[in-house]
Formats: C-alpha cells, sequence, structure tokens
C-alpha cells in the first residue's frame, strides 16, 4: 500500500476516517453519474514516503471534473527548503525548540474539489488534514482544514443549507468556532489584486492544537460527515435545471478567479510544489474549461447580485 504510516494512534484514525470518507462520497456521487465507476489513481512518492488515493470523475453528466484525494505522507527534512519553510512555520506556533535535523513528520488528508457541468451547481471545495513532527523528545501536531462554496448563480435557500450544515457540528464542540471559522474563510478565500472573495465562503481553520487530539478528531469528522449534507442538495435541485450557451460563458469566467486563487495564494499548492509534491494530485483543483476575457463588462453587467455578494460577506445563517 503507497500510504505511510502514522506516528501516533490520532493520526491512525485520522487516516482511516479519510478512507472512509473518500469512499462514501465516491459513492454518493456515483449514484448521479451515468458512470459505474470513477478513475482511481493509486500513487507512491519516492523512497518509501508514502503516497495518496485520487478518485477523478471527468466529462461526466453532472461534473465536468471533481477530485476527491487521500494522501498520507511522511519523511525527514532533508533539504534546505523544507527546514526553512518549516522553521519560520514552527516559529509562527511557537514551537521552534524542535531540531529538525533529528525529526520525522507525518501529514495525512483529504482534499476535495468539484467543478460542475451545470453553472446553476457550485464549484465546492474541501479539505482536512493533521500533521505531526517527531523529535527525540516532543511529538508537535496540529489540524487543518475547512470547506467552503464557488457559485455561479445564487440559490439562497441552498447556500444557507451549506453554511448551516458547517455551523452545527463547530456549535457542538464551541459555540465560538462558527464565527471564528467563517471569518477566518472569508479572509483566506479573498483575491486581493481583484477586490474580490472566491464565492460565498464556508469555514476554515489551521494550526489547531491548543486543545486535546481528541477534542479536534472530533471537529474534524464532524465536519467532514456534514459535506455531503450540505453539498448534495444543490445537485439534486439543480441537476435537471435548464441553461444557456451565455451561462456556460459565465461559468468559465468566473472559473478563472478560481484559478487565480489557487496558483497566486493557495497554501496548499504553495506547500505541494514547495516540498515536491506530485503535481498531478495539487492541480486536481483546477477546472478544465475556463476562460479569461478582456472586455468583462459584457459578461458581469447580467450578475450584479453574485459580485456584490463576493466583494461584501454577508451572514447566511
Amino acid at each position: 500500500m503507497s500510504l505511510a504510516q502514522p506516528l501516533s494512534d490520532v493520526g491512525k484514525t485520522m487516516l482511516t476516517y479519510i478512507n472512509t470518507l473518500q469512499m462514501d462520497i465516491c459513492d454518493s456521487f456515483l449514484s448521479f453519474e451515468n458512470k459505474d465507476s470513477f478513475y482511481k489513481d493509486i500513487w507512491e512518492r519516492p523512497h518509501h514516503t508514502g503516497g495518496g488515493i485520487s478518485c477523478i470523475f471527468e466529462d461526466g453528466s453532472i461534473f465536468e471534473k471533481a477530485g476527491i484525494n487521500i494522501s498520507s505522507i511522511s519523511g525527514s527534512f532533508s533539504c534546505d527548503n523544507e527546514k526553512t519553510m518549516f522553521l519560520k512555520l514552527l516559529s509562527q506556533l511557537n514551537q521552534d525548540t524542535i531540531n529538525l535535523n533529528d525529526a520525522t513528520y507525518f501529514a495525512t488528508g483529504i482534499s476535495l474539489v468539484c467543478h460542475p457541468i451545470n453553472p446553476f451547481i457550485p464549484t465546492t471545495h474541501m479539505n482536512y488534514r493533521y500533521f505531526e513532527i517527531q523529535d527525540k523528545d516532543t511529538l508537535l501536531w496540529w489540524f487543518g482544514g475547512g470547506a467552503d462554496l464557488t457559485p455561479y448563480f445564487l440559490d439562497e435557500d441552498l447556500i444557507s443549507n451549506f453554511h448551516t450544515c458547517l455551523k452545527l457540528p463547530c456549535d457542538k464542540l464551541d459555540l465560538s468556532y462558527y464565527p471564528q471559522f467563517k471569518e477566518a474563510c472569508d479572509t483566506y478565500f479573498y483575491l486581493p489584486h481583484r477586490n474580490e472573495h472566491r464565492g460565498v465562503g464556508g469555514i476554515f481553520f489551521d494550526y489547531l492544537h491548543s486543545n486535546t487530539q481528541d477534542h479536534y478528531l472530533d471537529l474534524v469528522k464532524s465536519c467532514g460527515n456534514s459535506f455531503l449534507d450540505s453539498y448534495l442538495p444543490f445537485i439534486e435541485a439543480h441537476k435537471n435545471t435548464a441553461f444557456t450557451h451565455d451561462d456556460i460563458q459565465w461559468l468559465q469566467y468566473r472559473r478563472g478567479r478560481y484559478v487565480e486563487f489557487n496558483l497566486l495564494h493557495d497554501r496548499g499548492t504553495k506547500f505541494g510544489l514547495q516540498t515536491n509534491g506530485r503535481v498531478e494530485s495539487i492541480f486536481m483543483s483546477l477546472p478544465k474549461r475556463v476562460i479569461w476575457t478582456y472586455n468583462e463588462k459584457l459578461l458581469t453587467n447580467q450578475h450584479a447580485n453574485l459580485l456584490k455578494v463576493i466583494t461584501s460577506p454577508q451572514s447566511w445563517v
């Protein structure tokens, strides 16, 4: 098997969970598709340092491209580029006493991006991950992740349901989590060169380590389990919604913003490229078809309601 083995019991539990979640999502997606299977790509990193499983839907009845990827990697800090990056990170976490020369790491997570064919079904992204570093004396760990929504047309009831599905598991653990994570999501998924947010947000958190491992594991599992309830209603409601050539043009134009964010600002993309990650998996999030147009007013003048929302985030629950 290509997946690296965790350093701790919590890492093992997280790895088992994302394996199950990946299959649950794939099975649900297949129930809407015109194919009886998806492309399953089991890949390995060099030198027995782990790998991943990518499940890809392309050119189906619902998804132009969707990927549900899990990975589990391990290793040591062998190059200066990696050491510099992680020393900066450890300093931010006030954990700069770990000696990276004697340390090993383990990272695992699930990453999902769905680009639909129908413009009335939003693009969505979900990612939940766990990271641990072990030196001779210390095990340092943290959790990160979240989910967000990028619609092309506003269905306010379903967007509200999307946020509600994320709020409920957060509220069960801490009532401060959802507003905190929603604000972090609005802040993170922002294109400063466009003065726009990538979509209508969701939740985002990173480097969670101040509570217990079990506490954050419950958070990640509960939020991950809410994905299908948050997203499938869009497919069920709009899989047969009629659309025009102009609607497709708008979809592909707005996808340009998605590409700009992922290539210019996304931490996961930068992390993968800086650590010699697998390019196919890193760029799994990019859509197949996208356009940039010089005279944007020819497309945007019919979509003032969406443009207002992405320039000024609002409360959805």
